[in-house]
């Protein structure tokens, strides 16, 4: 009942900062350059982005205003989630400042993932959290020192996948508001020894605050959006969905609740590598949502399929707790 009472003060404070964010994103003209060969997107240019910002804050606000700083691990979870939304605002307002689709340098971005992942990674390893719940079964493995680079890793490939996922209304908001859910219930479920029972309501707090913060943004995101989470929500959700999951020793869960997110950068990475090979495409575009859309389906179809097909493979790993 607590952390349901904590999701819908945070849906609610969402929808206000919504309200009042948008029209000022409008008047700032902070708003989205469409690349131009993406057909099906031409009138989505100019809609503001940065929606991150009012779904991000307000979910750790309520966390902090109901569970405070008494939470260590937490504290450092929602540090690294804050972490990458600073680098996704930086990307954001040079696009929006020199009105182009591209923002940091891919270089640039990626030497601020790898920092703060490697930065995770270590904590990781200095608070032994090295134990990693194999999914399936009720067991684990200690990867000891390995743990730093795996979870940097990891920290850089999810928020870089959901990142890619974040192509059409309410996808990437959709599928993390699944991932969330399903998160709590294998966290309720496994009773890790690893982490303190407070610890452990802690995550689940900070799960059910950004579930709120995502439903009220997807308000606004929903086809036909009014708002776009921008690299600011994106990066910063990936790094939210990979705090959780890693500090609660569920990494190795993230490529089945996050199977989705798994099939954009696959997509993506064949896609490239396949057109330097050959010159040809596998997929009409990628990341491969691109490619159902070409095909016919709508952004609500896909997005809706993507959700259902992540709490298919949610419930299959809650089951086995069970």
């Amino acid at each position: 009942m607590y952390i349901i009472l904590c999701a819908v003060i945070t849906l609610i404070f969402t929808i206000f900062a919504g309200l009042l964010a948008i029209p000022l994103l409008r008047k700032i003209k902070a708003g989205q350059t469409v690349l131009k060969y993406v057909e099906n997107h031409k009138a989505k240019s100019g809609t503001p982005t940065m929606g991150g910002l009012f779904f991000i804050i307000p979910a750790v606000i309520v966390y902090f205003a109901f569970c405070g700083l008494k939470n260590r691990t937490v504290n450092v979870a929602i540090s690294i989630g804050v972490a990458f939304l600073a680098v996704g605002f930086i990307d954001d307002f040079i696009k929006i400042f020199l009105k182009r689709n591209e923002g940091l340098k891919p270089y640039q971005k990626i030497i601020f993932q790898v920092s703060i992942a490697v930065v995770a990674g270590i904590y990781c390893y200095l608070n032994d959290l090295t134990e990693f719940n194999l999914p399936f079964t009720n067991t684990n493995i200690n990867l000891a020192v390995f743990t730093v680079p795996i979870v940097a890793f990891i920290f850089v490939a999810i928020t870089n996948s959901v990142n890619f996922t974040d192509g059409l209304d309410g996808l990437a908001g959709s599928v993390s508001l699944v991932y969330l859910a399903f998160s709590i219930a294998l966290i309720i479920l496994q009773k890790n020894a690893f982490l303190r029972q407070g610890e452990y309501d802690g995550f689940n707090l900070l799960s059910a605050c950004l579930i709120g913060g995502i439903s009220g943004f997807l308000v606004f995101n929903t086809n036909r959006a009014k708002v776009f989470m921008g690299d600011t929500g994106s990066l910063s959700l990936g790094g939210f969905l990979g705090a959780i999951s890693i500090f609660t020793s569920n990494s190795l869960f993230i490529p089945f609740l996050g199977i989705t997110f798994v099939a954009s950068s696959i997509s993506v990475i064949m896609q490239v590598l396949y057109y330097k090979k050959t010159k040809n495409r596998i997929f009409l575009m990628a990341p491969i949502h691109h490619h159902f859309q070409l095909k016919g389906y709508t952004e609500t179809q896909i997005t809706y399929c993507y959700s259902l097909l992540t709490a298919v493979v949610g419930l299959l790993c809650v089951l086995a707790y069970l």
